[in-house]
């Protein structure tokens, strides 16, 4: 077998671009994640450097590795396939081609003296890598065939919750104009915010709108003219990804959040999706036990680390107790102090 030669892409040239988007749509594990327009997204919303690996083998694609450098105060340097997602792991046609980007992966790390090289799903061949498989659940399933068998899907509990969403004065709508933009912001920075965890720079999700086209859109439930719930997803491959998506606080009284996951099936089906991925979420919270109870199955997520120095790779998770006063205290900053904070130190959060 020849071996693979691996070099640098340009996510930005439209050359590298499209031979990258050619071959992610031959790959059954390809991820919205993958594609060019997210890194450069990320690149143009936070500001974190794009480093795109592609293995090439008689002048076609054999594999690729997409890469963030990040570096933050709060984390530290690390190098993540891939920045703001929860999958980007290596794509290879073979052992050969996956053994070349693992390689190229770690030489760029150390090059660029990052702590940590993260690949966020997929395998490692390599030795020297930490396992993370209890942080995370993802939960997925495919979709059913209209509306109506959708919400008959969802579990008898949870179903009747979403029944009586549906007859609450509540309207759901979908686009990315300037409306959906503004309305999706606002629910989202409250919810982050509520939450105890610092809001995204606004500039990632217009970013992410723009560079994605008619593969991201909003869908934002109403009451009346306040937007009370609302979500930024992308498109790949017949799956729907409701990605960065928040409520108000008084989302949960007028059942919004039941109103908008159904709509997000619904929605999805109208779109022609086959299946629909809401995501990970941490193992044990609240937030995992919604998705398992409108009946989506959850599987591990596994993360591989590895260090420069060798040692266990340090983790930042904002359950964990020693970070739990600040989390307190940032829930009780106003809003717009937060959303003025939050976006210089979740750009480096990725």
């Amino acid at each position: 077998m020849t071996d693979s030669i691996v070099r640098e892409a340009d996510p930005a040239d439209p050359r590298d671009a499209a031979r990258i988007e050619a071959y992610l749509v031959e790959q059954p594990r390809s991820t919205p994640f993958h594609l060019p327009g997210w890194s450069r997204a990320v690149t143009r919303g936070t500001g974190q450097r794009s480093h795109y690996m592609i293995a090439q083998r008689a002048g076609g694609i054999a594999g690729v590795l997409p890469l963030t450098d990040i570096r933050s105060p709060v984390v530290g340097h690390s190098l993540s396939s891939v920045g703001f997602a929860v999958d980007g792991g290596i794509l290879a046609d073979d052992d050969a081609a996956h053994d070349a980007l693992e390689a190229a992966g770690w030489a760029l790390a150390q090059r660029l003296g990052a702590q940590t090289l993260e690949l966020r799903g997929g395998a490692v061949r390599g030795e020297g890598w930490y396992a993370d498989d209890t942080t995370y659940l993802a939960f997925a399933r495919e979709l059913t065939a209209d509306h109506d068998t959708e919400l008959a899907a969802i579990p008898r509990k949870q179903r009747a919750e979403v029944r009586r969403a549906l007859g609450l004065d509540l309207t759901v709508t979908t686009g990315s104009a300037p409306r959906d933009r503004a309305a999706h912001y606002r629910a989202y920075a409250e919810s982050v915010r509520n939450l105890g965890t610092p809001v995204f720079p606004r500039a990632l999700f217009a970013a992410m709108l723009d560079e994605l086209g008619d593969r991201a859109d909003i869908l934002t439930v109403w009451h009346g003219d306040r937007a009370v719930a609302s979500t930024l997803s992308v498109y790949w491959g017949g799956t729907m990804f409701p990605f960065w998506g928040g409520g108000v606080r008084d989302a949960r009284t007028l059942r919004a959040n039941e109103r908008m996951f159904y709509a997000y099936a619904c929605h999805a089906i109208d779109r022609g999706c086959r299946r629909l991925d809401l995501g990970r979420s941490k193992a044990g919270t609240g937030p995992a036990a919604f998705k398992k109870n409108l009946g989506y199955p959850a599987r591990p997520l596994t993360y591989w680390r590895r260090t420069l120095d060798g040692a266990a790779p340090r983790t930042f998770n904002p359950l964990d107790p020693k970070y739990a006063r600040k989390t307190e205290l940032w829930k009780k900053l106003p809003l717009p102090v937060a959303n003025l904070i939050g976006p210089h130190i979740a750009r480096g959060l990725g």
